[in-house]
């Protein structure tokens, strides 16, 4: 074994009896961990509410501010700036450039983090979780797209999975400074997070695809050969980079709306945005954003921030292992798994709460583990299927000519019902109680599996023109028998 690590140099692996592991620069690893750390404060600002607002309901200046509408607004105008973040993301990356967007909101999160850490009243809280919201929605479509377009296809699903462990991270982290310092001291560290984010990103190029797309060939061939090593022969990859864009132009000349409504286009768009509707009402962010709500609800008898912690650990690790098994199992597989384990605990966690307000002689003091067990087994139910596998279907059911305006579409409708969950979640427990509200999540999930079953394809071991061929005709339940192929540039 050889490892080399000079930005110039592959790393090349081989383990005698196994095919050679591709070879990909350290320059690859710098970029893909620069736009990561925006995706851990991604996960740090998403999970911020539910240490925050336990915390600023033992201070004495939002004492008599913070309520049950209060507490759902600090959850969900995240999500609602996200919607209109992600709308504006895509233009953005388009005239700006997906390295200057991606730039432009490390300073905004540091202001919007500023501004709740010296608030004094729920109003100011509210504009600085606005700010960073919006953030999240240009973060949410733009760093994706950045990897997407430097990293080589025979890496892109190993170093593609650092965005997800980092905002699993930058989670797991605001859930453990809640059981240390109070909300104004984690909004700091929320900012401070934001520096090296925004020290990292200077020191990476702007994708090469975007240099094409404006013509810029001489900048896009120092990109490519910066990301690659200087020694590689990048000719042909440029070309095929060039040829790409060609052919989105072609396209380009038609409405990006009259192409996404095409017949052959719809299905695909449609399947999309259901992995998404299903994606979000299954409950996770509720879930993320009031976890320590929850348990407080519950009565559990284990610490209440330790619960929100080991919540945060689970959903880490869980991460990586979807990654061992995606390629194995295949996507489908792995949604029955996360839709049946949601379903389950989902309806075990809805009945321990209807037990609780609905029978309060009944001694379930004993059971305070329900709580813990069922969230766990759910965040990993979920991590393993629901997750992750909406975002990575994105971007390979969805047709080439369509993928960008498309892509937007979905980003903005998941952000949205995210939006639509975290604000009504604490209204519709308090309207009908904490356990209908889970067995509705429940039925929901329920829905989901049907929609799979039916719907979704199995896109394992195809590549994106065959993919893209049999989107075309019937949906068809299919079942994978080779490994992933690589992904091939798209445009």
């Amino acid at each position: 074994m050889k490892i080399l690590i000079r930005a110039d140099t592959h790393v090349n692996i081989q383990v005698p009896g196994n095919t050679p592991v591709p070879a990909y620069t350290f320059s690859q690893v710098i970029a893909a961990l620069s736009v990561s750390l925006g995706s851990m404060v991604v996960g740090f600002s998403s999970a911020y509410s539910s240490p925050g607002i336990d915390s600023m309901n033992q201070t004495a200046i939002f004492r008599d501010e913070i309520n049950t509408n209060s507490a759902s607004w600090i959850g969900s105008i995240l999500p609602l700036l996200a919607l209109f973040g992600g709308i504006a993301g895509g233009p953005f990356i388009e005239y700006l450039g997906r390295k200057r967007t991606i730039l432009a909101t490390a300073f905004p999160f540091i202001i919007g983090w500023l501004t709740i850490a010296m608030a004094q009243n729920v109003i100011t809280v509210y504009i600085g979780r606005g700010i960073c919201g919006f953030c999240v929605g240009v973060a949410s479509l733009s760093l994706p797209v950045y990897l997407g377009e430097t990293i080589q296809a025979e890496v892109r699903g190993t170093l593609g999975l650092l965005p997800t462990a980092f905002g699993n991270v930058g989670i797991l982290l605001c859930f453990t400074s809640g059981m240390f310092v109070d909300w104004s001291t984690i909004a700091y560290i929320g900012a401070g997070l934001s520096i090296p984010y925004l020290a990292l990103m200077f020191g990476i190029p702007e994708t090469p695809r975007w240099y094409i797309s404006k013509g810029k060939v001489k900048e896009a061939r120092k990109s490519l050969q910066w990301l690659r090593g200087k020694n590689v022969d990048i000719s042909d990859e440029l070309s095929s980079i060039e040829d790409a864009n060609a052919n989105c132009e072609k396209h380009s000349a038609q409405s990006p709306v009259y192409e996404m409504l095409k017949k052959k286009n719809l299905k695909p768009l449609l399947i999309s945005l259901g992995l998404m509707f299903f994606q979000q009402f299954s409950g996770i962010n509720a879930v993320i954003f009031y976890t320590v709500q929850i348990f407080e609800m519950a009565g559990s008898s284990v610490p209440k921030n330790t619960s929100t912690i080991i919540v945060g650990i689970v959903n880490f690790a869980s991460t990586f292992i979807a990654t061992a098994l995606i390629d194995r199992l295949g996507r489908k597989v792995l949604l029955y798994i996360s839709t049946i384990a949601m379903i389950t605990t989902l309806f075990s966690l809805g009945t321990f709460f209807y037990i609780k307000e609905k029978y309060p002689d009944v001694d379930i003091i004993n059971y305070g583990w329900v709580p813990l067990t069922s969230l766990v087994i759910f965040v990993i139910g979920f991590s393993l299927g629901f997750g992750p596998i909406p975002w990575l279907m994105m971007g390979e059911i969805l047709p080439a000519s369509i993928r960008g305006p498309a892509a937007s579409v979905a980003t903005a409708f998941n952000w949205f019902i995210v939006f639509t969950v975290t604000k009504t979640f604490q209204d519709t427990m308090s309207a009908i109680g904490a356990g209908p509200t889970f067995w509705i999540f429940g039925a929901i999930c329920c829905v989901a599996l049907i929609f799979v079953i039916i719907w979704v394809p199995e896109t394992r071991g195809r590549s994106l023109e065959e993919i893209e061929k049999g989107m075309s005709g019937p949906v068809r339940r299919m079942s994978a028998v080779a490994n992933m192929k690589p992904m091939p540039a798209g445009c």
